[in-house]
């Protein structure tokens, strides 16, 4: 990913930047990625070879304090084009830096030189380090007292609800507790009183709803009577024998 402008050589052998401008250069590119990669969460540490190795040339080693934040950098990176070359990620097994970096490299002098396998890590300006992470630290510090208050705001929320739940059943225990107070304050002959009207209340109501439903009976429409019923009720027939006899006395 990253490509120093030391190690590119001009027609002459010569290499075509000089130590001040590639150092410059390295360091705003430190930075740029710094502000970029914070984004995906708080980084612990951010270290960049200056190997000549095909397997080390141009990588970047980045730490995060969570592995969330790693796997989220990991997505988010994936497809990304910087300096107009694709970026490839993937996450790496190497959790302690001082173990796989060249200590003669960080004494002033490596005999293998560029292509030595272990890491040979460039050194940012500590001034500038210690204002990107202190940056780091008050944006996260921010971020965490915002989490902090939304937690109380929810277990306020929580303890309001579990309260006015707790309070409205202190109210029907209550209530229930002064009735049966009540109750045993009263003396038995009060006690049958009392049974006795609610007994009054119940015939009552019963009484109520027999009278309802005959009062709806006596309002429903009645039947249409047929010709043949009205007719027979206001004409009735005699019977039979007292016609023959009456027949029987005229031949007579």
């Amino acid at each position: 990913m990253y490509q120093n402008p030391y190690n590119q050589y001009g027609p002459n052998g010569q290499p075509m930047f000089d130590m001040k401008e590639s150092q410059k250069h390295f360091e705003d590119f430190y930075e740029d990625l710094f502000i970029e990669l914070c984004k995906f969460g708080e980084i612990e540490e951010l270290n960049i070879c200056s190997n000549l190795g095909e397997h080390l040339v141009g990588n970047v080693y980045v730490k995060f304090y969570k592995e969330e934040a790693a796997k989220n950098a990991l997505e988010q990176v994936l497809g990304r084009f910087y300096a107009g070359r694709p970026i490839i990620a993937e996450l790496s097994p190497v959790t302690d830096f001082r173990e796989a970096r060249c200590r003669q490299y960080d004494q002033g002098d490596c005999a293998r030189g560029g292509f030595c396998n272990f890491l040979h890590l460039r050194e940012v300006d500590r001034r500038r380090v210690r204002e990107l992470f202190g940056a780091q630290r008050k944006l996260y510090k921010k971020i965490r007292e915002k989490e902090r208050e939304e937690r109380a705001k929810r277990r306020r929320r929580s303890s309001s609800k579990s309260r006015s739940r707790s309070r409205s059943r202190d109210k029907k225990k209550r209530k229930t507790q002064r009735s049966s107070r009540r109750e045993r304050s009263r003396s038995p002959k009060e006690r049958d009183g009392s049974r006795k009207d609610k007994e009054k209340d119940k015939d009552n109501k019963d009484k109520d709803k027999d009278r309802d439903r005959k009062d709806k009976v006596k309002n429903e429409p009645k039947e249409e009577q047929s010709i043949l019923e009205t007719a027979i009720k206001e004409e009735p027939i005699e019977p039979r024998e007292a016609v023959l006899s009456n027949g029987e006395a005229a031949n007579e």
